[in-house]
């Protein structure tokens, strides 16, 4: 009995070092996103697909931060957030991660292929490839890593409209429109606040060499482009005029959180853009679903 018990304590470890290791907290959220898109496009919402689709996301989402993690296993000991990861510090080995990837990428590759298309799986495989293999070593290079990684960081609601319809086209094109331009403010407000530990890591972030008004007056300009491109979706014809609207009203506060940035040029400001960026994007897609044609 007690030999049962403490092999079930050893699995309750070991599960709890793989929930770390494909940052669970941050997969759910691309996983909205996906169902976000599959449910926009959808005439007729297919709730088991819709499950399957999240499994498929976790499982895609949850092997491309394994493959971040592996290849940055030695500059996350010098970051604060990072250091208490499983590889750093040892819970985990770096082969033991990647078998646990291997097998999230090829059961999500099964799942895309046999329960919707070849190109949503496509997509999928594309945005691990970008995050994992280009965007993390490309960290250390510069600000184009921030470009790069903006691109996987919006085909979740891109690849939940192919797997509805099995078609490219303006509209998702639109949806990854608005995540991608999303992602550099709520990225570089990320960056902003953990300046410093970046910086000791050699990696940068920030569309900036500081933490100025310069810089937040860039971080702004990105911003600038969720206004307009927030009513394209009713312009398309894709969702209703309210949406449209309040998509603008949540673009115009989220682009003053940026001029109070610019103005004050502090971490409590960064910080309330964070937060405002984390509202902005599920608050935006939840009315677009509530006001789809």
């Amino acid at each position: 009995m007690e030999r049962v018990i403490l092999v079930k304590e050893a699995l309750v470890e070991r599960l709890a070092v793989y929930i770390e290791l494909i940052k669970l907290k941050l997969t759910l959220a691309v996983v909205f996103s996906g169902v976000f898109g599959y449910c926009l496009a959808s005439q007729s919402v297919v709730w088991w697909k819709v499950a399957v689709l999240v499994i498929a996301s976790i499982a895609i989402t949850g092997a491309a931060n394994i493959i971040n993690q592996i290849i940055e296993k030695d500059s996350d000991r010098f970051m604060k957030r990072t250091a208490v990861r499983p590889l750093p510090t040892g819970r985990a080995t770096v082969t033991e991660a990647a078998w646990v990837s291997l097998v999230l990428f090829s059961l999500s590759v099964f799942l895309f292929v046999y329960v919707f298309n070849i190109r949503a799986a496509s997509l999928a495989v594309l945005s691990l490839l970008l995050y994992g293999f280009v965007y993390t070593p490309l960290k250390r290079r510069g600000q184009i890593a921030v470009f790069i990684g903006a691109l996987p960081g919006a085909f979740p609601p891109m690849i939940g409209w192919v797997a509805a319809t099995n078609q490219f086209g303006w509209a998702p094109g639109i949806l990854f429109a608005i995540q991608f331009f999303w992602q550099f403010p709520h990225f570089w407000a990320i960056g902003w606040l953990a300046f410093d530990e970046y910086k000791k890591a050699g990696i940068q972030m920030m569309p900036g060499k500081a933490k100025d008004s310069d810089t937040a007056f860039r971080i702004m300009l990105y911003t600038l482009f969720l206004v307009p491109v927030g009513w394209l979706p009713y312009m398309l014809g894709m969702t209703g005029i309210h949406s449209a609207f309040i998509a603008m009203i949540g673009g115009i506060l989220f682009l003053a959180q940026t001029f109070h940035l610019m103005r004050t040029c502090t971490d409590k400001a960064a910080l309330q853009m964070m937060f405002g960026s984390l509202i902005y994007l599920p608050v935006v897609q939840i009315v677009y679903l509530l006001d789809k044609v």
